[in-house]
């Protein structure tokens, strides 16, 4: 498995830790863990996607991000522990590993090389939550919906003879909250580019076609 928490170790290592994950499956719209839930336990993604999500106080919701095999959600209790601050929703049906605190701890305390890769980790969605802070500032929404496929792409594409194929499984709503705008106005991008011919729109699929020009657009 390609997550952090196993590339860190020998295969001995990652024989043992794998070992004591408890394996849950979950059916899409399942949330795995709420927004202001104590939290006390990490999860590794084997199949399927998880999307994490805020609710602002007057009911708004926005994505902070899509979530795939081999990337992990919830280590932020690990370093300090107290409430959730997202809310972990099964985008696809999908299996998970779940490590307690309680378990993970000897594994931090004996191998430091575990503790610095969930910090990388750690310090990567932090970079990335930045990134996007600054986009919602100084990049307007064409430029963030070509981010957000460029992005989507990186993690889910599959080349095809025409083009890279895009399985994001996010509603149209779901694109828009992950963009931070409304969905008229991502929708109104998602046209103007199909029109300029460098994406074709799929159910749940978006087709790069021109992977030059929309990475492009995207910076």
């Amino acid at each position: 498995m390609g997550a952090p928490l196993f590339a860190a170790l020998d295969i001995e290592g990652a024989t043992a830790l794998r070992a004591s994950l408890v394996e849950r499956t979950v059916v899409k719209g399942e949330v795995l863990f709420a927004e202001g839930e104590a939290g006390d336990r990490m999860y590794v993604i084997v199949d399927g996607k998880v999307k994490l999500g805020q609710t602002s106080v007057d009911g708004r919701e926005s994505l902070l991000a899509v979530l795939g095999p081999g990337e992990m959600f919830g280590e932020l209790s690990l370093f300090d522990p107290g409430q959730r601050t997202s809310t972990a929703t099964a985008l696809t049906d999908a299996v998970v590993l779940g490590l307690g605190n309680d378990q993970l701890r000897p594994w931090l305390a004996g191998r430091p090389e575990v503790a610095t890769a969930l910090l990388q980790a750690l310090a990567r969605r932090l970079r990335r939550t930045n990134e996007a802070m600054a986009d919602l500032v100084f990049s307007d929404v064409p430029g963030r919906v070509a981010k957000a496929l460029m992005d989507l792409g990186e993690k889910f594409g599959t080349i095809t003879p025409e083009g890279l194929m895009v399985t994001h499984d996010m509603t149209q709503e779901e694109l828009a909250q992950l963009v931070g705008a409304s969905r008229e106005t991502v929708n109104k991008a998602l046209a103007d580019f199909a029109q300029r011919g460098w994406i074709r729109l799929e159910s749940r699929q978006v087709l790069i076609l021109d992977v030059e020009r929309l990475g492009r657009r995207a910076r």
